[in-house]
C-alpha cells in the first residue's frame, strides 16, 4: 500500500503517531534532546491522541524546543520577516543555507501540530509532516537529483510506522518509536558531518 493510500486509512492514533514520527526524526536540526518529544508517544500508549494529554505535552514540548532554538533570533528562518528594509528576496534566499530550510521546515511541523488532535486536524498535520520531512531529507541528502538514500531510507520509514500502527494499534507504538529513533540518529549523523565540513 502506498505512503498516501496509508495516511488516507489511518486511525486517529495512527495519524498521530505518523506525523509525531516525523517531527521527532529531525528533532536534530532544533536542537533538541533526543527525549523530547517521549511524553508525547506515551500519551500515545497510554489513551491514543486524547486532547487534553496530549495538548499539555506538545505545549511542553513546544516550550523546551523553542528555549534552544539557534534561529529564535537570528533572522535566519524563511519567512520570519526579519533583516533589514534593504536586503531583497534573493539576497535573503541566496544567504539561507539547505541546513536552514531543513531547521524551518521542522519547526514549522512543530508549530503546526494540531492542540485538539480531532482525526480531520491530524490527518492534514501528518499528510505535511510527511512532505516537510521527505523535503527535509531531500535537501540534506548528498544525491545531487534530491532522489538518494536519506529520501528513500526516509519514505521508508514513514511507510514502516503507518504499517506498524495499521496492524498492531496500541502495540506498533514501541517498534514504531524504534524505527523513528533509527532514523533520528542517522539525521544526527548527517547533521554533524555537515557541521564539520563547514568549520
Amino acid at each position: 500500500m502506498s505512503l498516501v493510500d496509508l495516511i488516507a486509512q489511518a486511525d486517529e492514533r495512527g495519524l498521530a503517531a505518523s506525523g509525531l514520527a516525523c517531527l521527532d526524526r529531525c528533532v536534530p536540526l532544533l536542537g533538541g534532546d533526543d527525549e523530547v518529544l517521549r511524553p508525547l508517544w506515551s500519551s500515545l500508549a497510554d489513551g491514543g491522541a486524547d486532547g487534553d494529554v496530549w495538548g499539555e505535552r506538545l505545549a511542553k514540548a513546544r516550550a523546551e524546543l523553542d528555549s534552544v532554538d539557534p534561529s529564535a533570533d537570528s533572522g535566519s528562518v524563511p519567512g520570519s520577516g526579519r533583516g533589514t528594509e534593504t536586503e531583497t528576496e534573493a539576497e535573503t534566499e541566496a544567504a539561507v543555507s539547505d541546513e536552514d530550510r531543513a531547521a524551518a521546515l521542522a519547526r514549522r511541523m512543530l508549530a503546526t501540530a494540531p492542540d485538539d488532535p480531532c482525526a480531520s486536524a491530524l490527518r492534514a498535520w501528518a499528510d505535511a509532516c510527511s512532505a516537510a520531512a521527505l523535503q527535509i531529507h531531500r535537501l540534506l541528502d548528498v544525491a545531487a537529483d534530491g532522489d538518494g538514500p536519506l529520501v528513500a531510507a526516509e519514505l521508508r520509514r514513514q511507510v514502516a510506522v503507518l504499517e506498524l500502527l495499521a496492524g498492531r494499534g496500541a502495540g506498533g507504538l514501541r517498534p514504531a518509536l524504534e524505527v523513528s529513533t533509527e532514523g533520528r540518529r542517522v539525521l544526527r549523523a548527517v547533521v554533524s558531518r555537515r557541521a564539520r565540513g563547514r568549520s
